[in-house]
């Protein structure tokens, strides 16, 4: 059945006017997720599109499949529009769990209690597919490509008819179907003023008669979307400009399918599925239009989003009135849209976080610290000048006052005391202690607390290992990675490693070997020589080459050098690596990340590398297992046997989704060290430039001085080559994540500088607080705490089909 066209073909509605607030609208699948969640569907006037929220990012994919089968039962033949990338992955495996298992005993149990009718398994062939967007110019062929995704996860994955499909193949437009997309564009950019001018060369004349071929194959593709009445089923995630589909911030509300430039934040979303923000910035993209989307205004949309990250974004499009500012809010009106958000993700949702409140038996004492402290930041006064009155105009503020039966002033000057404590906390010389640093990849560490990393490593008494989970390879790009290998082979031809392989120098068990390679690069920084540095980089290169082949033949070594030069030369960016690049790639992260903690002192023994096997660089990365991932951190743990273990918390998934799952692998491997030695080590939980803390949330805040921001930029533009020209970059700032992750630390600085005051730091009488122009926040926790918030992975997989 495609959808009503009467229906489809109504106006939009006017801006401001509210769904129908009735547990009707909501489908039997909602109506018992509302039920396990204790919500309303939405909270008027201020939520004006209605929310269904569930507690962790796999069950935010359960709840997507049975909300799209539940359609698919009822609309066998409409038409539907699904998400490309990574967030969509526990929505693609739930749906095809259900299909595959769709009449066994549990399943038809989970349906029953639901409320679906369990006796016809749906039949997606009937289905109209079709695709949302796509980067140009791609070939269709790459799989990174959105055409490869859909008809790899999609099509195939979920049985769709390919001959009902609506799908961009860039190398069919425009083009004679012999002629390839790169001789029309070399460099892979397009320039969309030649709509407007003339051309000024025969390529130029040839790229302008594609752009027009392209133009019009998207005003074609929203007619034929249109003649099917528009989308019926759609679903999407939200950019961290608010983005749906590539509608970026400023998109028309009535936008067709187009070709059109992006935005930088989506360029560096989209830097990692391209091979780097070199290839992704100010590529075009096709997508359809806000206008498409809404078009069907009985249709149903579902934006997911996961984690406290996306928190501001979801609660903009949800509570803003409708604007090109936000383009989710072009969803507003429409009685089917819905958000599907993790519990983190509403934590800007302020009429669940009043609800919060009234239904809490206490009041936590970090909801009232954050609570005080976000007025203080709102009115930009001092802890101290808050007084009673201030309080009126803050809803949320008034009622944790009154739940707690205290005055402003007086929970200010609580509240103030627990940041000094922080604060004191943060200065605090720690002695003879074990710390086991761990990071997901080869710069989380560093990223999140390298001004206290530099105090830990002046105590001798302390033991600091290092340790990281996985190998890293894919932030590695090609372009660099052939750079090392031509420096290595003009190194060879001038027989520069001769001496050192008679001298056993090139022996991988060689440990003094590979210690002095570290050591000889950073004499090159110390000396100002580039010469020495990269004659260090090149001969670990050469051992880590000689390894992985298992030859020590500086001549067949040559010819392996010239086959990796041009796999690389010749690899479209973005594709996933054979496995020997991907080792070379991943060992020379280790590499770096050797290099960054001799530069404070740390022996190289004293770093290690776990290379969990969930991380193989596909795009959805495997689920961790006990036996291939938790066993060898286990081991590790119980051979460093910490007192205190570091981790980057981000327990709902908000940043890459491999600092999640090497969240679960941590906490299951320390739940077992617990069982088996009743040890219980003291859990620092740090996030980055993915993800940050509220003050309230931290309970230890580190100085960070100029001293320390400057040996933590030098170290890693000198140590971590691999991320110097920031390929990877945060969609928050276009530069190397060094200089982001100081940014993130003065922007902490100064909301504590409100709350204290600017004479706090002034006039104090400790040396290292008046040099202070940062904070690091650090959320220490016993084990019992730390597993209140992430779950073991027995409970994680449950949920979680493979």
């Amino acid at each position: 059945m495609t959808p009503n066209r009467r229906a489809a073909a109504m106006p939009p509605r006017p801006a401001g006017e509210k769904p129908r607030q009735t547990m009707e609208l909501a489908s039997h699948v909602e109506r018992w997720y509302l039920a396990q969640s204790g919500r309303q569907l939405f909270y008027p006037p201020l939520e004006k599109i209605p929310v269904i929220e569930v507690p962790n990012f796999p069950s935010l994919g359960r709840l997507t499949a049975l909300r799209f089968v539940e359609w698919v039962l009822e609309h066998p033949e409409g038409v539907v529009s699904l998400p490309t990338g990574k967030t969509p992955e526990y929505f693609i495996r739930w749906t095809q769990h259900f299909l595959e298992t769709w009449t066994s005993r549990e399943t038809q149990r989970q349906l029953a209690e639901i409320g679906l009718p369990a006796e016809r398994k749906p039949d997606l062939r009937g289905l109209r597919f079709v695709q949302i967007d796509e980067f140009y110019p791609i070939e269709p062929t790459q799989h990174n490509s959105f055409h490869y995704y859909v008809n790899k996860y999609y099509i195939r994955g979920f049985g769709l008819d390919p001959e009902k499909a609506l799908l961009i193949d860039p190398s069919r437009i425009g083009l004679d179907g012999e002629t390839p997309l790169d001789s029309i564009f070399p460099d892979g950019k397009v320039d969309l003023t030649l709509r407007a001018r003339n051309a000024a060369s025969e390529l130029e004349r040839r790229q302008q008669r594609v752009i027009e071929a392209v133009d019009q194959f998207c005003t074609e593709y929203e007619e034929r979307i249109r003649e099917l009445g528009g989308l019926g089923f759609f679903v999407g995630g939200i950019g961290p400009d608010g983005h749906i589909g590539f509608n970026a911030r400023g998109s028309h509300h009535q936008s067709p399918t187009r070709l059109t430039q992006t935005n930088y934040e989506t360029e560096a979303a989209a830097a990692g599925d391209l091979g780097g923000i070199e290839i992704s910035r100010n590529k075009p993209v096709i997508t359809i239009g806000l206008g498409t989307i809404t078009y069907n205004r009985e249709a149903v949309v579902i934006i997911f989003a996961a984690g406290d990250a996306k928190a501001r974004v979801a609660a903009d499009a949800i509570q803003q009135e409708r604007h090109v500012r936000y383009p989710a809010t072009v969803l507003q009106g429409m009685p089917n849209a819905r958000f599907y958000l993790t519990q983190g993700a509403t934590l800007h949702l302020e009429e669940r976080r009043f609800e919060n409140i009234l239904k809490a038996e206490r009041i936590p004492d970090e909801l009232l610290e954050r609570a005080v402290i976000d007025r203080a930041l709102a009115l930009g006064k001092r802890l101290e000048e808050l007084k009673p009155a201030m309080a009126k105009e803050d809803r949320l503020l008034s009622r944790v006052l009154e739940r707690t039966g205290r005055k402003l002033d007086e929970a200010a000057a609580w509240t103030r005391e627990r940041m000094l404590a922080k604060i004191e906390r943060g200065l605090d010389d720690l002695s003879d202690q074990v710390i086991l640093h761990t990071g997901p990849h080869h710069d989380d560490i560093m990223l999140g607390y390298m001004p206290y990393v530099w105090h830990l490593v002046r105590r001798a008494s302390n033991r600091n290992h290092f340790y990281v989970l996985t190998s890293g390879f894919t932030a590695v790009t090609n372009g660099f990675m052939a750079e090392l290998l031509e420096e290595l082979r003009g190194l060879l031809e001038a027989d520069a490693f001769a001496a050192d392989q008679a001298a056993g120098e090139l022996d991988r068990e060689n440990r003094m070997a590979r210690a002095r390679e570290i050591f000889h690069y950073l004499d090159g920084i110390a000396a100002r020589d580039p010469r020495m540095c990269a004659r260090a980089q090149a001969r670990r290169t050469l051992v880590n080459l000689m390894s992985l082949y298992e030859d020590e033949d500086l001549d067949n070594i040559r010819q392996r050098i010239a086959e990796n030069l041009n796999y690389l030369r010749t690899l479209y960016p973005g594709k996933k690596d054979i496995p020997i690049i991907q080792k070379l790639k991943g060992m020379q992260r280790e590499f770096e990340e050797e290099l960054i903690w001799a530069y404070v002192g740390t022996q190289p023994e004293q770093v290690n590398h776990a290379r969990l096997g969930f991380y193989t660089g596909d795009i959805f990365t495997q689920q961790p297992t006990v036996e291939r991932d938790v066993a060898p951190v286990l081991e590790h743990i119980r051979r460093v046997q910490p007192t205190i273990v570091s981790l980057a918390f981000d327990p709902e998934g908000s940043g890459p989704d491999t600092h999640y799952k090497v969240l679960q692998v941590l906490h299951e491997a320390m739940a077992r060290y617990r069982d088996e030695t009743q040890r219980e080590p003291i859990v620092w939980g740090y996030r980055n430039v993915w993800y940050r803390f509220h003050p309230a949330e931290a309970n230890v805040f580190i100085p960070a001085t100029l001293n320390t921001m400057a040996i933590m930029e030098h170290s890693f533009m000198h140590c971590f080559g691999s991320q110097r020209n920031a390929s990877f970059p945060s969609y928050e700032y276009d530069g190397p994540f060094c200089h982001q992750a100081q940014k993130l630390w003065v922007e902490q600085f100064r909301m504590v500088q409100t709350c204290l005051g600017e004479r706090f730091f002034l006039e104090n009488q400790s040396p290292r607080l008046r040099a202070t122009r940062g904070y690091v926040f650090i959320k220490a926790m016993t084990m019992g705490e730390f597993s209140g918030k992430a779950r073991r992975l027995a409970e994680l997989t449950e949920g979680a089909v493979e």
